[in-house]
């Protein structure tokens, strides 16, 4: 048993004795989470595709998202449960074309048997075990963390979730610290707990089950923010972040600006193992990858009017590798401006601007709908090639994502909601190919508590 399970068990028993304690059952919340999903992904250039590689991956499913939020006992330290019961049942998986590799863990939505074909259904069910005192507050179990270092991914039916301990405080006015370590992940297309892992590695043989971050967020002025974020997955990288968010009226509008630098270095096995490399631009080493080095700079400029967004951003990725982030080749997140609908832009070299734009109609009678669109182009990629010298001058690569979605505002049938993600990427990337997708999303939540 691990150290964040015993710790578990251990709360929950404390907590059994508490549990008819006023406050535990009175603020306690459980909803259950409706989702049907459909996502359609054309993989062209079918000629330079890898053998075996399918030209479309298609999958649909209905989820299902069940959580229970307790409130705390009453005493110095409150105790309190929060679990989370995750259900995906296949409704189609495109006839073979789900996306399941001979390397992956699973399709583009649903784990994989190992003939390849797509699962019926999987589910999985998580606890987690929280104490307060005063506004600090600690959770063991089952955890969904989102800061820079770190981001839980909610992209497909299920979401992601995470196995460890965190620690949150709020005692210092305008003040977060937060800090915790990490042992598990258990991916949105999975039941299993899996250990950790970057891109480019054999994450088979080559991860961690140690990741650890720390930082904090500090309110200087009520519109400007400083935030400054560690975090370490042992054996692969360190990693430093310091980020500045401003809020700035100008005439009827807010112009939002959002800087953000990493520094990403390697750490134990990842700077001299080959199954522990990361992608990247390394010439003389295997194909492109080598040990964690990279810089990411960033800034991105949002002007709100009239239920008008206009934006634009613009990133560089410099070092010999691409920026790295918690990822174990079934999906994930990075707190990025460029974490888009298919790609990341964070390649080793590149340099990427963007023009975004989102509508909400409600200025103009239609509550409930909004519309986006964002447009991204990196260029000067570097590469390596298969006899491990640099290819040519620099690659590069755009995409454009639209959406467009609708909640129903009032009425019996009050906050159901529909969307669609519209997403192109093109490349030339040696090795990658060319994609569309289309994503089609039915959600609704029901309060059960």
């Amino acid at each position: 048993m691990n150290k964040s399970t015993l710790a578990l068990a251990v709360a929950v028993g404390v907590l059994a004795q508490q549990a008819g304690a006023a406050g535990f059952i009175e603020d306690s919340k459980a909803t259950l989470g409706l989702r049907n999903f459909y996502i359609n992904t054309d993989n062209r250039d079918s000629g330079t595709k890898a053998a075996g590689a399918q030209n479309k991956n298609e999958e649909w499913g209905q989820g299902f998202d069940l959580r229970f939020i307790s409130g705390y006992t009453q005493g110095t330290v409150g105790f309190g449960i929060d679990a989370i019961g995750l259900l995906g049942v296949r409704l189609d998986s495109g006839g073979g074309t789900n996306g399941a590799t001979s390397t992956s863990y699973g399709g583009t939505v649903f784990p994989s048997k190992s003939n390849g074909e797509a699962v019926d259904n999987f589910s999985s069910l998580g606890l987690t075990a929280k104490a307060k005192i005063s506004q600090t507050e600690l959770k063991l179990g089952t955890l969904q963390p989102k800061n820079p270092v770190i981001v839980t991914n909610d992209g497909r039916l299920l979401p992601q979730t995470w196995q460890g301990g965190q620690i949150t405080s709020g005692e210092i006015k305008d003040l977060t610290l937060v800090a915790g370590q990490i042992e598990a992940v258990k991916g949105r297309n999975s039941s299993n707990n899996e250990n950790l892992s970057v891109g480019g590695a054999n994450a088979r043989v080559a991860n961690s089950n140690k990741f650890y971050y720390a930082g904090g967020d500090y309110k200087i002025t009520k519109d400007l923010t400083a935030q400054y974020y560690y975090g370490n997955l042992e054996d692969f990288y360190k990693q430093h972040f310091l980020g500045l968010v401003h809020n700035w009226a100008i005439g009827p509008g807010v112009l939002k600006s959002d800087f953000r630098y990493f520094h990403s270095s390697d750490d134990g096995a990842n700077g001299n193992t080959a199954a522990y490399f990361g992608n990247g631009n390394y010439v003389g080493n295997v194909s492109g990858k080598g040990p964690i080095d990279n810089n990411l700079y960033s800034g991105l400029f949002l002007y709100t009017v009239e239920g008008h967004t206009f934006g634009g951003g613009y990133q560089v990725s410099n070092g010999s590798s691409d920026f790295p982030w918690l990822n174990q080749g079934d999906g994930s997140s990075n707190y990025t401006i460029t974490d888009m609908q298919i790609q990341k832009f964070g390649r080793a070299g590149e340099k990427t601007w963007q023009a975004r734009y989102s509508y909400d109609f409600a200025k103009v009678g239609l509550p409930g709908l909004t519309a986006g669109v964002v447009y991204l182009r990196g260029d000067d990629i570097d590469t390596v090639g298969s006899n491990r010298r640099e290819n040519g001058t620099g690659a590069s690569e755009w995409e454009r994502d639209l959406t467009v979605g609708y909640v129903i505002p009032e009425g019996p049938a009050k906050n159901l909601g529909f969307m669609w993600k519209n997403a192109t990427w093109r490349n030339d990337v040696p090795g990658q190919r060319d994609q569309d997708e289309n994503r089609l999303i039915v959600s609704y939540s029901i309060p059960l508590l």
